[in-house]
């Protein structure tokens, strides 16, 4: 299986969140994967939490990374400097926060975390076949889903 990886330096500033989304959409755009692909929308939006939940909870500088298959799958991973494990939480009713890893785990195909340096990863996967769109009256096909 072959391989491309980008990375970014995300700074400890929660308007690099923005940052972010905007470059993950133009490497997304560069690998091929259009701007309005649910495959593209679902890797914006699981990034847009997960950076946004290493510049939050930790106060550190991050680094998003994307790694893009040969066969079209997607891996996200964005490292901090935080040796804390993630903490899914479940937001209730109103609740403005405390949704991200939730929406990571119902979108991605598979996600975890595991130390890396100082710090920690969290990664997740998306594999092209599960963001399939119903066509033609078929029914589109659901993401399988792998506890940590």
């Amino acid at each position: 299986m072959q391989v491309l990886q980008v990375q970014l330096e995300v700074g400890p500033d929660p308007a690099e969140v923005g940052r972010a989304r905007r470059w993950a959409r133009s490497r997304l755009a560069g690998s091929g994967i259009g701007d309005d692909e649910p495959l593209a929308e679902t890797l914006v939006l699981i990034i847009s939490e997960l950076v946004t939940n290493a510049v939050v909870h930790t106060g550190c500088p991050a680094v998003l990374r994307m790694l893009f298959a040969a066969e079209g799958g997607v891996r996200v991973e964005v490292a901090d400097a935080s040796d804390r494990p993630p903490r899914p939480r479940h937001a209730e009713g109103d609740d403005t926060n405390g949704r991200g890893l939730e929406l990571v785990d119902g979108l991605a195909d598979r996600w975890g975390w595991q130390p890396e340096g100082a710090g920690k990863s969290i990664w997740c996967e998306v594999d092209p076949v599960s963001r399939a769109l119903p066509v033609h009256g078929q029914g589109a096909v659901s993401p399988g889903r792998v506890p940590c």
